[in-house]
């Protein structure tokens, strides 16, 4: 998995903010079939009943075409279900504490906001990170951008460490993004609004490549 993490380009959300329930199985399918080779469940304000439900339905396509997958918030879940990885805000307690729930073996990535929290998460043994937003974006209302200014700097500190940018990330900042120094993306919304998933997918790789 780890290999996997490290060839990663881009990185898919299905974000219940813009998804229903019923089209989260098409979704995923057509982020897998652009070429995600990760991809997180985010379902925030959604009953943790139909969370479990969902991280199945994912876990299971997500396995069957060899791409991670992520449950966003839930640790003890994530433990539940023996899902690839699990993604936690600053707010979700310390790496050892989560360690501790899911072990030594499946993947932990921290959200981070500045350089100080992404040399926190470093530091503290994350498998990655998502460094943003580096712009303003309806996924995060209220959280003010951080600006593209300390990508190159945090990229260059974090070394192996896979360092996916986030944050009003879409086909037209994308290559400010990349000037920028940025490596890895995620993007939510604007993939999950396009009318072919997955072909504005494999034209982001191709960006990115």
């Amino acid at each position: 998995m780890k290999a996997l993490l490290a060839a990663s380009k881009l990185y898919g959300i299905v974000d219940m903010g813009y998804t229903r329930e019923d089209e989260v199985e098409a979704r995923t399918r057509a982020l897998i079939a652009g070429g995600i080779r990760i991809l997180q469940l985010r379902a925030k304000g959604v009953e943790q009943s139909t969370v479990k439900t969902l991280a199945r339905q994912m876990q299971t396509i997500c396995r069957a075409e060899g791409a991670i997958f992520v449950l966003n918030d839930y640790p003890e879940m994530a433990a539940e279900l023996g899902t690839d990885a699990v993604h936690v805000g600053q707010d979700g307690g310390t790496m050892t504490s989560i360690r501790q729930i899911v072990g030594p073996d499946m993947l932990v990535g921290r959200s981070t906001h500045s350089p100080q929290q992404a040399m926190e998460a470093l530091q503290e043994g994350a498998d990655y990170i998502g460094f943003g937003p580096l712009f303003p974006t309806g996924t995060k209302p209220g959280r003010a951008s951080i600006g593209l200014q300390d990508i190159a700097a945090v990229q260059a500190a974090a070394g192996a460490m896979p360092v996916f940018c986030i944050g009003g990330i879409n086909a037209t900042t994308l290559p400010q993004v990349l000037a920028a120094g940025a490596r890895r993306v995620v993007i939510v919304s604007w993939l999950l609004q396009q009318p072919d998933i997955t072909a504005a997918t494999r034209r982001v790789l191709h960006l990115l490549n």
